[in-house]
């Protein structure tokens, strides 16, 4: 279907919405009706913006919905004004992540100050996901990602908190923060394992944060490891602390072969994934003499 007569009719749209504005700033205009004027070029600009989205130029799509969100401030409805900028957020993504960024940060900073934290916290993680997969900015997903677990906790929603927080330990450890990831790890271990439905979880937790510990100091790893068992007896039991017994052994006698094996064994059932992968190698390589892989 040629959406290009869209693209045409939206600007048309677009350069009578500003013909309203210019028209309602004036001083006759601003004794007639100035408001009016400006409400309706809100929604010429809504329109445009779906017409361009439409002919998929979603730049000029991004820009129209911001034109409405600043109207919708002028006229005091912010609930619109933030809809708005979370609609010129969305269409921006796919042209222009920063520039998405910014709007939904302006979307964050309405919905905050009306104290709608749960959704402002829903925005922070897109913000979070954009830097993770468009702009490659970790630091600043994890903030992202922070930020929103903070909002979640202060409204009550721990299974929501809980998600964003293991991103930031994924993350944390992945740029060496062991210390923050261990933090982390424990902390959602110990809200999860008293919860029937998610304890069985709870030992994977357990299992990162060993991980962590093991990989700046083996006898960390050992004491914190006797910690969780008595913490989560369900722990003594599972595959992921047999293989942590195993690995401190071979770690402790420098075999890297046994290493190897054990490794091996425990991904013959529970496939590793890229995270823990990382993990166990950056373990293998303080073994003396070690190739640093996991063949």
């Amino acid at each position: 279907m040629d959406n290009s007569g869209k693209e045409k009719e939206a600007m048309q749209l677009m350069a009578e919405a500003d013909k309203k504005v210019k028209a309602s700033g004036s001083f006759l205009g601003g004794m007639f009706g100035g408001n009016h004027k400006v409400e309706d070029a809100c929604e010429m600009y809504a329109r445009a913006a779906n017409m361009f989205k439409m002919a998929k130029n979603w730049s000029a799509a991004g820009n129209a919905f911001c034109q409405a969100a600043r109207l919708h401030m002028q006229l005091q409805n912010k609930l619109d004004s933030a809809t708005s900028f979370v609609d010129a957020g969305n269409a921006y993504k796919k042209a222009d992540p920063q520039e998405a960024i910014n709007c939904l940060n302006q979307a964050i900073d309405i919905y905050t100050d009306m104290g709608r934290f749960t959704i402002a916290a829903k925005h922070h993680i897109t913000i979070a996901e954009i830097y993770e997969s468009e702009l490659v900015d970790i630091e600043k997903a994890i903030a992202h990602y922070e930020q929103a677990a903070d909002y979640y906790k202060g409204e009550e929603s721990n299974s929501s908190a809980n998600k964003c927080l293991l991103k930031v330990g994924h993350y944390s450890a992945q740029l060496e923060q062991y210390q923050k990831a261990i933090e982390i790890y424990e902390q959602v271990a110990m809200s999860t394992m008293d919860n029937p439905l998610l304890k069985y979880n709870a030992k994977e937790y357990f299992f990162k944060a060993s991980l962590c510990h093991f990989i700046v100091d083996e006898l960390n790893a050992k004491l914190a490891i006797e910690k969780y068992e008595e913490m989560f007896p369900a722990f003594t039991d599972s595959r992921e602390l047999k293989l942590l017994k195993k690995l401190l052994e071979a770690h402790e006698e420098q075999n890297s072969e046994a290493f190897t094996e054990a490794v091996k064994e425990f991904d013959s059932i529970s496939r590793l994934d890229q995270w823990l992968t990382t993990m166990l190698l950056r373990i293998k390589k303080t073994i003396q003499g070690d190739g640093g892989d996991l063949k």
